[in-house]
Order: C-alpha cells, then structure tokens, then sequence
C-alpha cells in the first residue's frame, strides 16, 4: 500500500502555507482514497472536504497543516482527515455550522457543507488559539 511504513499506517500530514500547499492536500487526498478503494463519488467527497479544510486554513488562520490517517475497525474502513491550525478560532462554532452562514462573503457552505459530506465530523476552537476539525469517510471492508 502507498503509505505504510515499517511499523504500518503512517498518518500523512500537508502543511499549509500557500495555495499551492492546497493543491498538494488535494492531490494526496486523492491518491489516499483511491488506494482505500473509495469509489469515485467518496473520493470527491473527500477531495472537496480536504480542498475546503485547507482553504480555510489558509484564509483564517495562514498557517496549519491537514494530517490524513487510516482507521480501521471490524467492518469498515476510514479515512480520517484533521484540520489543525493556531489562528483565531472561531467565536461561534454553531452559527459558523449554519448553512448559509459566511464571514467572507462566499457562499456559506464550508463548514456546514463538510459537515455533511463526511461520515464524522467534530470540531474544536478556542479564540486565540485557533481550530482544530476531524472528519472521517467510513466504507464497508471488502468480503
């Protein structure tokens, strides 16, 4: 498998800096899901996700990273994808859950978009001390 050490699963992380440091989240995010045998519609998913985490990041906070890791239980698979950053937080975590619900002018589906596209989701903010979001994409293992 692509990303396995010695040991096992490695957690893959993608810092993020730039907008190009979007795109490489993006396309690892890809790579990862397709090597977990996601079909095509949960590998969008999980790209759209990755690619909405890190813009984010990038926006709000400037600096963060996206750490993507494989669970596993007894009868399925995941994706678990963290968001982490030190910027400002967010003061309201359930008005910024709201559809529609923007502080940049954008459409409002971020958060709540993610929210919905992944199978888990859980998110944390402290003002000051920035944010830190983890989702997961569950499939059922292969018989």
């Amino acid at each position: 498998m692509l990303f396995q050490s010695d040991e096992g699963k490695e957690p893959l992380t993608v810092e993020i800096h730039t907008e190009v440091d979007i795109v490489e989240a993006r396309q690892k995010g890809r790579m990862f899901s397709n090597c977990l045998g996601f079909s095509t519609l949960d590998q969008a998913r999980i790209i759209t996700t990755i690619s909405e985490l890190s813009r984010n990041i990038y926006k709000y906070a400037t600096t963060g990273k996206i750490i993507m890791e494989i669970i596993e239980n007894q009868l399925e698979i995941g994706l678990k994808i963290i968001a982490i950053d030190k910027g400002p937080g967010i003061k309201n975590i359930q008005q910024a859950l709201e559809s529609g619900y923007t502080t940049s002018g954008g459409l409002g589906v971020g958060l709540s978009g993610v929210k919905k596209l992944m199978d888990e989701f859980t998110i944390s903010s402290q003002e000051d001390h920035g944010v830190n979001i983890e989702v997961i994409k569950w499939q059922k293992r292969n018989k």
